[in-house]
């Protein structure tokens, strides 16, 4: 998860992060610090995370959690969700979301700006900018957030 975690940085960043960020020789063991901590840690019990493989190759991860943000109105925090750019257009990042957010959950999420092939892929699943950004490791983000209405009753 860690490699899928590197790999997907620098194919999505490239450009937009520091290139001495992303060729770090400590960001592998930094991303399996991370993603062991968030698998085995009590502090994390309610996050979920899921992959996503292709012939037996891990080709995406993904991570949701309760909101960090106490004023947070979503029930969801969608923390990580990365596939490698040549499963994009392949259904896996749809299973991705959908394996750690429930699509009747409403939650939020940040994403680079500019990244709007991401941007196109969380609007056509219902997330919309709310007009919120932030610098993140030197990365301009934004916060987009899906608000799931209950259904109309039936007449």
């Amino acid at each position: 998860m860690a490699c899928v975690h590197v790999r997907c940085w620098q194919q999505t960043y490239r450009g937009l992060m520091s290139d001495a960020v992303l060729d770090d020789p400590s960001l592998p063991a930094a991303r399996e610090r991370f993603w062991t901590a968030a698998l085995t840690d009590e502090r994390y019990r309610e996050n979920r995370a899921a992959v996503a493989e292709r012939e037996g190759e891990l080709i995406g991860i993904a991570m949701s959690g309760p909101p960090l943000d106490a004023a947070a109105v979503w029930a969801r925090q969608l923390y990580v969700l990365y596939v490698y750019t040549a499963d994009h257009g392949t259904g896996a990042g749809r299973a991705l979301l959908q394996a750690v957010i429930d699509p009747a959950e409403s939650a939020a999420l940040w994403v680079a700006d500019p990244n709007p092939r991401a941007q196109a892929f969380y609007r056509k699943h219902g997330f919309v900018a709310d007009g919120t950004t932030q610098v993140e490791d030197g990365v301009r983000e934004i916060r987009m957030v899906r608000d799931v209405q209950a259904p109309s009753p039936v007449p």
